[in-house]
This record gives structure tokens, C-alpha cells and sequence, in this order.
């Protein structure tokens, strides 16, 4: 699988339209590289741009911008009221397709290392890739801004930059340069030009401030619309989602009569935080991907157009047997359930059985999407625990990871289950031939589930939160019983027919 790595700096202009067409032209005049977004606002007098592509094209095309930036941004004439410490303000590497943070770790050095020798501006690298444990919060080196962190570099070797010089660049300062997993800038605008607000309600949603976990929050004034804003980072979208964001700001908002005036998205929002936002706002039941018309049709284009299905499923068995963290058994799990529902759908098809059909088909499908997310609930415990074991945020981060990690494998024997039960009732109207393939579909449910169930206890054992361990120890309770039902079922040979 090719590697597919994203970059996302922030640059300190956002007023120039020259300035902001010479970034991007940095950008694109590398090859391998996709521009996918730009956004500017003059008011934060910030531009973010989007891109992504092979690992080390993505590092160059980052540099070229950062040697634009340095040679055309003067922080010393810079006016706006987004926090930064550079021209390039912030460069973060965020793992795609096929690519690790490791991987990403690595860049952020290679990256940090070179503008620090060629460019002469300090590098302070930050999140998972940071060296110190007082940098890992992009927050604590802006603190002060620009001349608070030029301060704290003269004043001892604790802030002295990870490459480059121990001194500001003169004119673009320094540069945070780190690796994250997929981060949403989320802005909520509010009908009033009272900064106070704003300010109060991030001070209390934040989670810095006892508010809601993986959230970030500042209150900046739209000077040029009159109104305030309060502005966000959802550093995990899985744990406190965009609705719930809104939500809260609305609530606080609502209680000094203040009225929300629009939200907007800064770059690019993976697709499941919009299905999880649009469930959220209807209150939908047993919403998932697979029920967006566009999911489905790219997965029928997809069948269409690899009409011998062989090269995918042996690039996937190559990146299991890769010597690497993911994917591995969760995901593996969930193939045999997906595998067993897409026996189930044939015999349902077969058997002209429209009903279980439907039902074994959407259970293949949600199945297939949870090999992803068992790889991504894995990542996320480890980028807990690779936090240091003084970090505020450490003990809440593992807590919530290892949650996730516990909840994906236990969905996977859930639905593996499920589709279990259905193929026994498609299995007992079928010809004796059909009826064998279709108990090769219960044994692989069966696979799935106690697989699901190994790994949901064993994560859950690692968990300190007493009340998720006694919810999620019910429901392996629940399927654990199921699934000797299931055994009984599956080796009680059906009447012939």
C-alpha cells in the first residue's frame, strides 16, 4: 500500500493575496504532491493550507513553503488575533494511508533539522513528536506569544529549540514543527461584539479548564464583522464530536442571551465527524456510514473496477504480515465476520430471501469499515501512551483510547453475532450444498466473535475507569452468551431439503 502522508501549516498571513499565491505555488511546483485546501482569514491574519501525497515529497513541498514564508512574512509588522510565534507559525504531519506516526515522527525531525541549518529560525517540536516533555502542548510554547517564548529561550537551556539557533529569526521567529493524528478546527461565531463572552465560554468548554475532553478553546474578535468567536480545536473528534462542541457553546451562549450566528470549518473534516454530527443533530437510530448514498456507490465502483479482487486482498495480507502494529487482530476479526456476513448475503440471495439479504449485506459492510477503526482505536492508545507519565492530560487521553480499543473489537463480536444468528434462519431453506458454504459463514461468525471478545478482555482489564469496566464486562457477558448459543446452532446439522 503506498504511503500517503498529510501536512497542514499555518502561516502568519492571511491579509496578502500575493504572499498567500506565493505559498501555495511553493506548494504545488513540487511533484507527488495534492494541494486539497486553502483557507485565509484576515481577521486571524492566518492562511492554513492543506496537502498531501508520498512521504517525502510532502517534506519538501513543506519546506518550500516555510522558505517562502520566511523570505516574505515580517512578523514584526504582523497584527492579528490568532496566537502564533512565526512567520510559519505551525507545522504539523498527520499519518493518511499506509503510514504510521512513527513515520510522521521522523518527518517532523527531518524537517525540523533542515529549516533549523538552512533557514536559521529555531524548531520546537511539538505533540508526538516533541523531545520534552514541556512541549508536547502546542499551547505551552505560544504561551506568551512570540516575545514570551523568545524570554523563556534567553533565560536557560530548558527552552533551548530542538534545531537551530537559541535566538529568534529576526524576522519569522520560530517554528513548531510536530506529529498529530487528525485534528478539527471547528469556529463558532456569536451575534455580539462583547470579546468577554467569547473568551468566558472557551475558558469553560476548554478542557484545559475542567470543560469537555480534547477540546481546545480561545475567544477572538471578528473585527472586521463585528462579532466574536469562539474558536476551537477538536484534537479527537471521537470523543467530544462537533455537535457536542455546539452544543455546549450554545448552551453557555444562551445563558447571557447571546444568539449563535454560524459555525465554520477551518481545512479539511474527515467524513465520519460530519455522519457523526448529522446523526447527532437528528437523534437517528443505528446511523452508520454505509446508509450515505456516496459510500455505498464508491464501493460498488470499486468492486466494478477491480474485476479480479486478488491484488487488494493480497496487498492487505502483506501489510498484516508487515512486521508492524496495525493492522493486526481486531482488524483480522473483522474480515472473518465481514467474511461471514458476505457468505450469509450469498445464500440469502440464493435462497431468495430479501429481508436477511438487506440485513447481511449492511452487517458485511460495517463490518469491513471496523478493520479501519481498529487500527486507528490502536493508534490512539499508543499515542496515549507514548505522552509522558507527568502529562496532565496522559491518565484521561489512555482512559478514553483504551475505552475506544475496547469498544470497536466488542462491536465487531456484536455484529459478527448478529449475522451469526441470521444465517442460521437463511441456512435451514437451502439445498445441502448451499447449506455448507453457509456453515463456513457461522464457523468464520464464530472466529470473529470469540476473537472480538479475547482482545475486549484483555483491553479492558488495562482500563481505570471502574464504570466503563463494569459496562463494557456486561456486554462481553451478553455476547459471550450469545455466542454459545451460536455454537450449539452452528453444529446442529439443518433438516435436508
Amino acid at each position: 500500500m503506498k504511503k500517503i502522508v498529510e501536512c497542514i501549516p499555518n502561516f502568519s498571513e492571511g491579509r496578502n493575496p500575493a504572499t498567500i499565491q506565493a505559498l501555495i505555488a511553493a506548494v504545488e511546483s513540487v511533484p507527488g504532491v495534492w494541494l486539497l485546501d486553502r483557507t485565509s482569514d484576515p481577521d486571524h491574519h492566518r492562511s492554513v493550507l492543506t496537502f498531501a501525497g508520498d512521504p517525502d515529497a510532502v517534506l519538501e513541498a513543506a519546506f518550500q513553503a516555510i522558505q517562502i514564508a520566511t523570505k516574505l512574512i515580517d512578523l514584526r509588522n504582523h497584527t492579528g488575533v490568532h496566537p502564533r510565534i512565526g512567520a510559519t507559525d505551525v507545522v504539523p504531519f498527520v499519518p493518511i494511508q499506509g503510514s504510521t506516526m512513527e513515520d510522521c515522527i521522523r518527518l517532523a525531525q527531518r524537517l525540523g533539522e533542515r529549516v533549523g541549518a538552512e533557514l536559521q529560525i529555531p524548531v520546537f517540536l511539538y505533540e508526538q513528536a516533541a523531545g520534552h516533555p514541556d512541549r508536547t502542548r502546542l499551547e505551552t510554547i505560544r504561551q506568551g506569544g512570540l516575545s514570551g517564548l523568545g524570554a523563556r529561550m534567553a533565560a536557560g537551556l530548558n527552552w533551548r529549540p530542538d534545531f537551530g539557533p537559541a535566538h529568534l529569526h529576526e524576522t519569522a521567529g520560530a517554528i513548531a514543527i510536530g506529529a498529530r493524528p487528525p485534528l478539527i478546527a471547528f469556529n463558532v461565531n456569536l451575534n455580539s461584539p462583547d470579546l468577554n463572552i467569547a473568551k468566558t465560554i472557551a475558558r469553560t468548554i476548554r478542557q484545559s479548564n475542567g470543560g469537555l475532553p480534547c477540546v481546545k478553546a480561545i475567544g477572538v474578535a471578528l473585527a472586521s464583522r463585528g462579532i466574536v468567536q469562539v474558536s476551537m480545536n477538536l484534537t479527537d473528534y471521537r470523543v467530544t464530536s462537533m455537535a457536542t462542541a455546539f452544543r455546549a457553546v450554545q448552551t453557555e451562549s444562551s445563558k447571557v442571551g447571546v444568539g449563535i450566528a454560524e459555525s465554520e470549518v477551518i481545512g479539511l473534516v474527515p467524513q465520519a465527524a460530519l455522519d457523526q454530527a448529522a446523526s447527532a443533530l437528528l437523534q437517528l437510530r443505528r446511523f452508520d456510514s454505509t446508509q450515505i448514498l456516496e459510500t455505498r456507490l464508491a464501493g460498488a465502483g470499486s468492486i466494478q473496477s477491480h474485476a479480479d479482487a486478488t491484488p487488494t486482498i493480497a496487498a492487505y495480507l502483506h501489510t498484516l504480515a508487515s512486521a508492524t502494529p496495525t493492522p493486526a487482530g481486531g482488524s483480522a476479526a473483522a474480515l472473518a465476520g465481514a467474511l461471514a456476513a458476505s457468505l450469509g448475503t450469498m445464500g440469502a440471495r440464493i435462497g431468495k430471501q430479501s429481508e436477511p439479504e438487506q440485513s447481511l449485506s449492511s452487517l458485511s459492510q460495517r463490518l469491513a469499515a471496523l478493520m479501519q477503526q481498529d487500527c486507528e482505536a490502536y493508534e490512539a492508545v499508543s499515542s496515549a501512551r507514548r505522552l509522558p507519565v507527568d502529562h496532565a492530560d496522559r491518565p484521561l487521553l489512555l482512559a478514553t483510547a483504551l475505552e475506544k480499543a475496547t469498544e470497536v473489537p466488542l462491536k465487531i463480536a456484536e455484529l459478527a453475532c448478529e449475522a451469526g444468528h441470521i444465517i442460521t434462519t437463511v441456512r435451514k431453506v437451502l439445498s445441502t450444498a448451499v447449506q455448507s458454504d453457509l456453515t463456513v459463514g457461522m464457523i468464520l461468525a464464530l472466529a470473529a466473535i470469540e476473537a472480538g471478545l479475547h482482545t475486549a478482555k484483555t483491553n479492558v482489564k488495562l482500563q481505570r475507569n471502574q464504570s466503563v469496566v463494569a459496562n463494557q464486562t456486561r456486554q462481553i457477558t451478553k455476547i459471550a452468551n450469545s455466542l454459545e448459543e451460536l455454537k450449539g446452532l452452528c453444529y446442529t446439522p439443518p433438516p435436508s431439503t
